[in-house]
């Protein structure tokens, strides 16, 4: 009987809470405990949950890593928030805000530490493998970062490259959780690869969501304003796409709307106006679509019975349920 992702996360919450921590210097270790209650999904854990259980695995082995992959998540976001002055995280004020750089850096490299400590803690036999995809994939997590970062001083970045650059960024780590799953259940190495893909093109689909949701959202339900990836000249899958379809007049016009001599509003509607007349929204949803069945067909091709792996589908239509 397959356990739904939402039990996973409230059994995911309890260990979470239950994690020992040194209480001295409490400077280092109370902003690790202030970001693991700062609540989020727990869908990446989740995931490597659902991902034992449908290939038989030891749910109690595999909540080792799915922990470990949470806190490893979290310590990514406590540095990535460094490096984008992030005032804010999920409502409430960033670790480097609430206490300061040094002390974020320093609880930060703690997090990574005690993500491995909980890996070392699966069985033997799976360690090795576990290690290759763990190391793989925050190496990855962080060459996406850099991408990211250098594509804010680069003109001229191309569609693959943004691919490219989310895939490392946000899919790998979606894709890393669902894998080691299957790792740890002893699942065959081409369903262990097939429930990779399946994560990596979700992750990717997921995203371009993300995108288009900054544009086009509705700022009361998916809680931030309209336009701000706009307002700050953040290169998304919409404007690459633009400026890709876009003729000589069009792309002067693009760059004149984002230009600082207008308003945060005149940008954003005038950005908007572009989009629109360039069909963006409906190219943006076809790669989305485009992805999302790449990822399902991975799914489908695991060999296992269609009923065992509907948790699975049920949760990637809901993440791609924000937009229809």
């Amino acid at each position: 009987m397959n356990t739904s992702w939402i039990t996973y996360a409230k059994l995911l919450e309890k260990e979470l809470n239950s994690i020992e921590l040194n209480s001295s210097p409490k400077e280092l270790y109370d902003p690790i405990k202030y970001i693991l209650n700062l609540g989020g999904k727990r869908i990446r854990p989740a995931l490597c949950l659902m991902s034992a259980e449908l290939f038989g695995g030891d749910i109690k082995e595999a909540l080792y890593g799915a922990i470990s992959i949470e806190v490893f998540h979290n310590f990514t976001l406590v540095h990535d928030d460094i490096m984008d002055e992030a005032p804010m995280r999920r409502g409430q004020a960033t670790v480097h805000e609430k206490w300061n750089r040094d002390i974020a850096i320093l609880s930060g490299d703690v997090m990574f530490v005690k993500a491995y400590e909980f890996l070392a803690k699966l069985d033997q036999k799976h360690l090795p493998a576990a290690l290759k995809l763990f190391n793989q994939t925050a190496i990855q997590v962080c060459e996406g970062q850099q991408m990211d970062m250098n594509f804010e001083t680069t003109k001229a970045v191309t569609l693959s490259e943004y691919i490219k650059m989310i895939e490392l960024k946000t899919a790998v780590l979606l894709a890393c959780s669902l894998k080691l799953g299957a790792l740890i259940a002893n699942a065959s190495e081409q369903d262990a690869s097939l429930i990779y893909q399946f994560g990596r093109n979700l992750g990717i689909a997921f995203q371009i969501q993300d995108d288009l949701l900054d544009a086009y959202g509705d700022p009361d339900k998916f809680g931030k304003r309209v336009g701000g990836d706009i307002i700050s000249h953040k290169k998304t899958y919409l404007l690459l796409t633009a400026l890709e379809k876009a003729n000589n007049q069009q792309k002067l016009d693009l760059n004149l709307s984002l230009s600082a001599s207008f308003t945060e509003e005149q940008k954003v509607t005038k950005t908007l106006a572009i989009y629109n007349e360039l069909n963006i929204p409906e190219l943006t949803k076809a790669a989305m679509q485009s992805y999302f069945n790449e990822a399902m067909e991975s799914l489908n091709k695991i060999s296992a019975e269609k009923e065992l792996k509907k948790p699975l589908s049920d949760i990637a239509e809901m993440l791609m349920s924000r937009v229809k």
